[in-house]
């Protein structure tokens, strides 16, 4: 099979009709071999019937209900999954990503040799309320993740080689990394297209300002896994050994003044009266607290199932 389309959707139950013709023209205008994977995140809607009657009338369209709302993360996951097609495509249902874009996306992936392309909606109509927030977000994430020649990195539309999809896992809100993700996997061709972004025609937007928020608690999040997950020894250890140094070091002077104080006739107080031994005090229990901390975490990842799951990209 040539393309898989996976379209996650939560209560798009007016815009989802259109959207399949409107793939199913351009499958088949380009002699695609395909299927359409629509994931039902909980709606509460009339979207899951409504897929089921797109079901009946096009045997490329598939569907998967979810019990709940659980995310577009895990209905990404569930996607991948399932996908068959050699190239993958992943788009919203609110039809503000355009299917017009997959064959130049199928090319780039199966002719210029990417692992992943992902849309640029350069010129969006979104109100400033949105698109604001996701130039900072963007800059945070370029700089985070190394990856600079991507300008929209939570752009719904993207185009995956089926080995990228099979080889990372999407959970919590990760969808927004999933570049990140396919870069710590071991695939770095990582291109970009500028893509057409239309207004919402059906429905109303899910952005919220907990999600801008939530999007850089889970970049900081990934960017620890993916730089100490392995070794948390490294940092906490690290970390620890620093401050109970200092607190060492401080606790000494601390007494030295005293003695010194004392050897000189000169007027002292008690140890235990100087805020700065409880402040030494304080970073030496800090620092073993931390130096523990990366050592359960090491017996952890010692003894993770995966700890030696590495990415092969061939063998002969």
């Amino acid at each position: 099979m040539d393309i898989s389309v996976i379209v996650p959707l939560y209560n798009e139950d007016e815009s989802l009709p259109e959207l399949e013709a409107w793939i199913r023209r351009v499958m088949e205008a380009n002699s695609f071999s395909y299927e359409i994977i629509f994931i039902n995140d909980g709606s509460t809607d009339k979207s899951w019937q409504v897929i089921n009657e797109l079901q009946k009338n096009n045997p490329c369209v598939k569907g998967v209900c979810f019990r709940r709302n659980y995310g577009k993360s895990p209905a990404l996951n569930v996607g991948f999954e399932r996908a068959s097609g050699n190239v993958v495509i992943t788009m919203d249902a609110d039809l503000q990503d355009s299917p017009d874009e997959i064959p130049e996306l199928y090319r780039m992936i199966t002719e210029e040799d990417y692992d992943l392309v992902s849309g640029w909606k350069q010129k969006r109509y979104d109100p400033l309320s949105k698109t604001i927030p996701t130039k900072l977000f963007n800059a945070t994430a370029r700089k985070v993740s190394g990856i600079h020649n991507l300008h929209d990195f939570n752009c719904g539309l993207k185009a995956y080689r089926k080995d990228v999809v099979k080889n990372i896992e999407v959970y919590g809100e990760m969808h927004r990394y999933i570049p990140y993700l396919a870069k710590n996997a071991g695939f770095s061709r990582i291109g970009e297209k500028v893509v057409h972004h239309q207004a919402r025609k059906y429905g109303k937007t899910k952005f919220g300002l907990n999600r801008f928020v939530n999007g850089y608690l889970d970049l900081l999040s990934l960017w620890f896994i993916s730089t100490f997950g392995g070794k948390p020894m490294h940092i906490f250890g690290f970390l620890g050994s620093i401050m109970f140094f200092i607190g060492f070091v401080a606790a000494i002077a601390v007494g030295a003044m005293k003695i010194y104080a004392l050897n000189h006739g000169m007027p002292y107080r008690l140890v235990t009266e100087s805020p700065y031994f409880y402040i030494a005090l304080t970073m030496m229990l800090l620092g073993s607290q931390f130096f523990l901390a990366g050592f359960i975490g090491e017996l952890v990842a010692r003894n993770a199932a995966g700890r030696n799951d590495y990415q092969i990209r061939e063998e002969i």
